[in-house]
C-alpha cells in the first residue's frame, strides 16, 4: 500500500486553490478584494482590514532570496538520497513582498546570497497528485549549472 505524501491541501480546504494552481502550473496566492492586501499563508479573513472577501490571484513565480538554510537531515523521505538540500525563503515582488518557502534546485554546493534572483517551477513528484514549488537562481538551468 503506498504511503501518502505529507503535502497537499489541508482538510479544511482553505489552501485548495494554491494546490490546484500548482497542478495548473501557476503560483496562486490570496488577495483581499476589499483592501487589495496580499495574503500568505492562506487565511479565512484579511489580517489588514478584517474582510472575509478573499480571492486568489496568479503571481509570477519570480522573486529574491530573503533567507536560506542548508539541511543534512531528511525531513521528508524524498530527500533521504538527496542530502544536503537548500531551503529558500523567497520574497515575491509581484505579491506585495509576501514570502514563500521552497527548495533550491540548482547548484546546492554554492551558497545562495541574500538578494539572489530566483525563478520558480512546478515539479511533479512520483506517487503524488500534488506538484511542489521549486526554485532556481535566475540564469541557472534545471540541470544545476551555475548562473
Amino acid at each position: 500500500m503506498p504511503v501518502p505524501v505529507p503535502w497537499g491541501p489541508a482538510p479544511d480546504g482553505l489552501d485548495q486553490q494554491y494546490w490546484d494552481g500548482l497542478v495548473a502550473g501557476e503560483l496562486r496566492l490570496q488577495r483581499c478584494t476589499s483592501c487589495r492586501t496580499w495574503i500568505w499563508g492562506p487565511q479565512a479573513i484579511c489580517g489588514h482590514c478584517h474582510s472575509f472577501d478573499i480571492g486568489w490571484e496568479t503571481v509570477e513565480p519570480v522573486g529574491t532570496v530573503y533567507s536560506w538554510n542548508r539541511s543534512w537531515y531528511p525531513y521528508m523521505e524524498e530527500y533521504a538520497n538527496n542530502l544536503p538540500y537548500v531551503t529558500v525563503l523567497v520574497e515575491l515582488p509581484h505579491a506585495g513582498g509576501r514570502r514563500v518557502l521552497g527548495i533550491l534546485t540548482d547548484d546546492i554546493e554554492a551558497d545562495p546570497a541574500i538578494g539572489d534572483r530566483v525563478v520558480g517551477s512546478f515539479e511533479s513528484v512520483e506517487g503524488s497528485p500534488w506538484p511542489l514549488l521549486r526554485w532556481r537562481r535566475a540564469g541557472a538551468t534545471s540541470e544545476g549549472e551555475d548562473r
